[in-house]
């Protein structure tokens, strides 16, 4: 018989005292431990935790200063792993994200097929309108923008806070180097491409009670443009050049240099003609035009091989095989 994986729901807890007592009562009994981050909450979040909350799974570790969300989850990661935990689940305490929920992130997990999970929100269109439409238009922007620095180009809801990891994959990552704040997700996926792993979109309802959120994204576009361009570059020189080469990296090379030698040929040559008020030869200008189509072409050929090198097999069952133990 397949033995069951130790699963923790890791729960950052800052100012959301209204709600983390709901959220961690309705925990279901697939899960082993309840770690409970206090990220230093003004509201003393985790001491009400502590003062109310008698369910033994529950362990809650208070930081003395703020880490933000993302700090606040590394640190009840490493907590997890040191206690045992195969599979972690990140939960929100404010009460946005359904408990319920949690065997749909650890099967695929468990299963095999996924190092790390995500809550997607947009694959059922009839609820999506229970989501305000600022968010799905900066979701959308956003998604764009994960694809590109990440490269996984068939995940969406980038900024959705849900999601499950596999120990194995979370310790192949530096941990300390994942962003603490709101670009902690994004951030986290980007870590995971660059080690290979797969990562599975859950589907899950939109949901929007009580709660304020912290998260305003018409003020963090800007932020995440900035952090998406240098992560970027980085997966782009990594992957394709300092871990290894391939006819992308040449497609991607070459294909730049010839488009912007189309584009300042034909720049060049068009003002100097002008300038001098004369006709532009026919020939000048098919250089250029057909300079601009070769980049273009090449470099499309570069994306098309990325879309297809998104991971397939899951990261921690190519780094140790299944070791039967006592009661399989």
């Amino acid at each position: 018989m397949k033995r069951r994986s130790l699963v923790a729901v890791v729960i950052p807890a800052y100012k959301v005292r209204a709600h983390i007592l709901d959220v961690v009562t309705s925990i279901g009994s697939e899960v082993d431990m309840i770690i409970v981050v206090d990220d230093a909450c003004p509201e003393h979040s985790g001491q009400l935790v502590i003062d109310t909350v008698t369910d033994p799974r529950v362990q809650v570790v208070v930081l003395e200063q703020n880490q933000g969300v993302g700090g606040a989850v590394m640190t009840g990661y490493r907590t997890a792993i040191d206690a045992g935990a195969e599979i972690m689940v990140k939960i929100d305490g404010d009460g946005q994200m359904d408990p319920s929920l949690v065997e749909a992130f650890v099967t695929p997990i468990a299963d095999g097929h996924a190092d790390y999970t995500k809550g997607n929100r947009f694959y059922s269109l009839e609820n999506i309108h229970r989501m305000p439409a600022v968010r799905i238009f900066g979701n959308a922007v956003l998604s764009f923008m994960t694809k590109l620095s990440t490269g996984y180009w068939d995940l969406f809801d980038p900024t959705n806070g849900y999601t499950a990891i596999h120990r194995d994959a979370a310790l192949v990552l530096p941990l300390d180097k994942v962003s603490k704040r709101y670009f902690f997700e994004t951030d986290m996926l980007f870590r995971l491409g660059l080690v290979r792993a797969k990562v599975v979109d859950v589907p899950m309802d939109a949901f929007y009670g009580t709660e304020v959120s912290n998260l305003k994204i018409s003020k963090i576009l800007g932020e995440f443009l900035g952090k998406h361009t240098k992560n970027f570059f980085k997966r782009i020189f990594y992957n394709y050049f300092l871990r290894g080469m391939s006819i992308a990296s040449l497609e991607l090379i070459v294909g730049l240099v010839v488009f912007v030698f189309g584009i300042a040929f034909g720049a060049y040559h068009w003002i100097w003609s002008a300038t001098h008020q004369v006709a532009t030869p026919v020939g000048t200008v098919m250089i250029s035009a057909l300079s601009v189509l070769c980049g273009l072409q090449l470099v499309l050929a570069f994306l098309s091989f990325d879309f297809a090198s998104v991971p397939r097999s899951a990261l921690h069952l190519l780094r140790r095989p299944h070791r039967p133990r006592s009661g399989d």
